[in-house]
């Protein structure tokens, strides 16, 4: 609907319920006006307009029934499936042969009458409003009943010698329309008639207005293309399409650079222009049967069915090359981060499909440009736990999670228990990988679980433990919190202390850790023991089963004290890192009662080596 809608658009919009679109008046309603109808036979008339009429007779016609069936009519937002409903109500208290209807077409000045008879046939007719002497023109433009001995005036050969009466529909005082019945003998009910006509024509009214809202609905204003709900519409469609034929489906998404600083200086409406420009480009490579839409603020986003990823790359460097060949006064060329993903070789669910091809998008702006053309990424072209990769997936997770509800943890743990595992080497940079990203959950955590890694190992040293243990509790310390992957970011993240029921939740999360994530790598059960215990405290106040002195491991005790060092000198929200001389002497109040007294002794003497690499 347009941006500036005039006051009768609006009054006619909100009387309709959008949820089931209710017909304007109910049933009891206009049983009561009806009957207030028909019991006025004072009330003055308006003389109608006559050609030839003949003198009324009394019809037996059960009119409440009718104007109570009419009430019931819930219409939908098809006008042609409307004008069936009424016409057989129409008919079958009336016993018309036909009944009609046309609404007056502001831009042809013409009115497009639907014609259906007994059978359900419709015939079509346009009546021009030029054309004076025709009786649906004079009922239109006088508003007044009229009554014909015959319809050849519709042009439609078939009706000739039926006798009519043409009402005019009138909408919040405006004439929208006629409503013709094979039937001249309304005469003796106008005001009912007339009162029907335009309950009709309200509700007419308001399905036109429905339709011509539901074509701007889904549309960009800025751009012209789908909206962001109109192009998860067309993809869902293009999807099953894709799925029912068994054929393949790209989507390609580019994402304006540095739109930020442009619009902080240049401009909102500098931003615009390059968006817009952007949007014309795509519009004009696109191919017949391929849908653009406006993904996000500066991201414009393209469905390309039948299309293999490499086809959809060829399309995407013909667009940037395009792109970077137009200049933008104060900005130079316009320059896109690009990223592809597609159907059924990279995912076949539709959230998951938009978020890898997110998370090229935003790979292909950190990779930047090469010959001064932008860097084209797939899904199919990175790893999983790259770096880079693993970082920009997080960063469309957080972004996206409430809107499409991907469950980032989970595809984590699928993609961590299904990785095959080669070297010890390869074991450790997937639990790197697996551990910042689990950190990425927490900002104030940040780097938590390489730091507790580090000073567990040096403890361990320090121990005089075998290398392969030392190696196993590095490893372990590594993913002593990978169970906070199950925990509520609400619970996480809450700045203030955890209510009684919060922190049951949060204790829930080194069991989580051994039997989610851990149990099912097989590489990776020895680590168990570390990373379920290292909350016990040794007198037997830890969780989760309150294990006390030897029955706690020697490898979750080392995990204990380095986890409760590093939290003791980091930053947290409600205060900053403690100095090394107060970790220390609260990890000595602490010996013997939640931690290890041995273990804390060894410690403290290694700390000052360790925490100026914090």
């Amino acid at each position: 609907m347009e941006q500036h809608q005039s006051v009768k658009e609006k009054e006619q919009v909100s009387s309709l319920n959008m949820a089931g679109m209710t017909s304007p008046l109910s049933a009891a309603k206009l049983a009561a006006k009806v009957n207030s109808l028909a019991t006025s036979p004072s009330t003055p008339r308006r003389t109608p307009i006559r050609v030839n009429a003949p003198v009324p007779q009394k019809v037996n016609v059960d009119y409440k029934s009718m104007v109570a069936k009419l009430a019931e009519i819930v219409p939908s937002q098809d006008i042609n499936t409307y004008y069936l409903s009424v016409h057989k109500v129409l008919t079958r208290f009336l016993s018309c042969s036909f009944t009609a209807f046309g609404l007056f077409n502001e831009t042809s000045k013409c009115i497009n009458l639907k014609l259906i008879d007994k059978a359900e046939n419709v015939y079509s007719s346009k009546i021009f409003g030029s054309d004076s002497e025709n009786p649906v023109s004079q009922c239109f433009y006088t508003r007044k009943l009229i009554t014909k001995d015959n319809v050849d005036f519709l042009n439609i050969s078939y009706f000739n010698g039926h006798k009519v009466s043409i009402l005019p529909m009138i909408s919040v005082n405006k004439c929208i329309g006629v409503m013709i019945i094979a039937d001249r003998y309304v005469d003796p009910s106008e005001k009912l008639y007339n009162f029907i006509a335009n309950h009709i024509a309200l509700t007419m009214d308001n399905i036109s207005l429905v339709e011509k809202s539901q074509e701007h609905i889904n549309t960009d204003s800025l751009t012209q293309l789908y909206n962001h709900r109109g192009f998860q519409e067309c993809l869902d469609k293009e999807l099953h399409k894709a799925a029912e034929n068994n054929t393949e489906l790209s989507i390609v998404m580019l994402d304006v650079n540095n739109i930020s600083r442009i619009n902080r200086e240049l401009g909102h409406g500098k931003g615009d222009e390059v968006i817009k420009l952007v949007a014309e480009k795509v519009k004009n490579n696109l191919r017949k049967s391929d849908i653009a839409g406006r993904y996000g603020g500066d991201e414009i986003a393209m469905i390309l069915p039948n299309t293999d990823i490499s086809e959809a790359k060829y399309i995407a460097e013909y667009i940037t090359y395009s792109l970077s060949c137009c200049f933008v006064d104060d900005v130079g060329p316009v320059k896109v981060a690009v990223g592809v993903a597609s159907y059924p070789e990279c995912a076949k669910e539709q959230e998951k499909l938009l978020l890898l091809t997110e998370q090229a998008m935003y790979i292909s702006q950190a990779k930047g440009y090469k010959d001064g053309m932008s860097a084209i990424i797939s899904s199919a072209d990175y790893n999983f736990w790259d770096d880079a990769a693993l970082k920009s997936y997080a960063e469309i997770i957080s972004k996206r999670h409430a809107q499409m509800g991907v469950n980032f943890e989970e595809e984590l743990l699928h993609k961590f228990n299904s990785e095959q595992i080669n070297s010890q080497n390869h074991l450790e940079e997937i639990a790197k990988s697996l551990a910042g990203a689990i950190d990425a959950k927490d900002p104030y955590t940040k780097g938590h679980s390489t730091s507790v890694s580090r000073y567990s190992e040096a403890l361990a040293r320090a121990c005089n433990l075998p290398e392969n243990e030392v190696e196993r509790i590095s490893l372990g310390a590594l993913l002593h919190d990978v169970g906070k992957i199950g925990i509520p970011e609400n619970v996480l993240k809450k700045p203030d202390k955890l209510s009684d029921e919060e922190w049951n939740i949060m204790k829930q999360h080194p069991v989580i850790g051994a039997e989610k994530v851990l149990r099912p790598n097989e590489s990776l059960r020895d680590l168990i023991p570390i990373v379920k215990y290292h909350h016990e405290h040794v007198d037997g106040t830890g969780y989760p089963e309150h294990l006390k002195g030897d029955q706690i491991p020697l490898s979750a005790k080392i995990v204990a004290v380095a986890d409760a060092f590093h939290a003791l000198v980091s930053d947290r929200p409600y205060r900053k890192g403690l100095g090394l001389d107060v970790a220390c002497d609260i990890l000595l109040q602490g010996a013997g009662k939640q931690w290890d007294a041995s273990l804390v002794t060894k410690f403290i003497q290694i700390a000052p080596s360790l925490v100026g690499k914090i």
